[in-house]
């Protein structure tokens, strides 16, 4: 891979295998208060920022859905088990920023999580100092699918969109980096990939490794 290519990470689902330690704290709460089909309302909320999320629950669930406290609760009950490096990692994932970064690629991270959560959970999990460039949900005006956190993330990096490879899990950020300009590797996660992400990527991959051996040869 020339050093002149840049690579853009999305963090949930990509990096961590955070999406499903997410769902069960929401479909544990969810079961707890009565709430039916929590499982395809929680695919609908991922790769988007916290208020997409809010406004998709309210939309589901009617407009005085107590979406804040039940973030709160959701949060809490994730951190209370995932905190302090206890966050499992996508098999690859270390690997990957790794070899990247020796190769001298830039490489920076675009997720759609409050910064705040992001750069904890990269310091907690040593990954943070791999990333030239971090952008997130509350940094950008519009969510994925929109390209703006990419175009964002390649902007801080100084290297062209079309210079740059995504490398997504979810249906919302695989748009957007086609949206982008960008070269987009798909590695799916909660979801299989539809014909419509067939069409977008420029590859659909099992997981990291493949991603990283895929990159080796551009």
């Amino acid at each position: 891979m020339s050093e002149n290519y840049a690579v853009l990470f999305d963090m949930d689902g990509v990096i961590f295998d955070s999406e499903r330690a997410l769902r069960a704290v929401w479909l544990e709460l969810a079961a707890e208060q009565g709430l039916g089909e929590m499982e395809r309302v929680y695919a609908r909320c991922l790769g988007v920022t916290r208020e997409v999320t809010g406004s998709i629950l309210r939309e589901e669930y009617g407009e005085d859905f107590p979406w804040e406290a039940f973030r709160e609760e959701t949060t809490r009950r994730y951190r209370s088990r995932y905190a302090g490096g206890r966050l499992p990692l996508k098999p690859g994932a270390r690997e990957i920023l790794r070899a990247l970064g020796e190769r001298g690629a830039p490489l920076a991270l675009a997720s759609s999580t409050q910064r705040t959560l992001v750069l904890r959970e990269l310091e907690e999990a040593g990954l943070l100092p791999f990333f030239d460039a971090v952008v997130c949900g509350d940094e950008v005006r519009r969510s994925k699918p929109e390209p703006e956190i990419f175009l964002t993330a390649a902007a801080r990096l100084g290297v062209e969109p079309g210079r740059c490879f995504v490398i997504e899990d979810s249906f919302n950020g695989v748009r957007a980096g086609h949206a982008a300009g960008m070269r987009v590797l798909m590695v799916p996660d909660l979801l299989p990939p539809s014909d419509e992400m067939r069409r977008l990527a420029d590859a659909i991959l099992p997981d990291l490794y493949a991603a990283e051996r895929y990159l080796r040869d551009v």
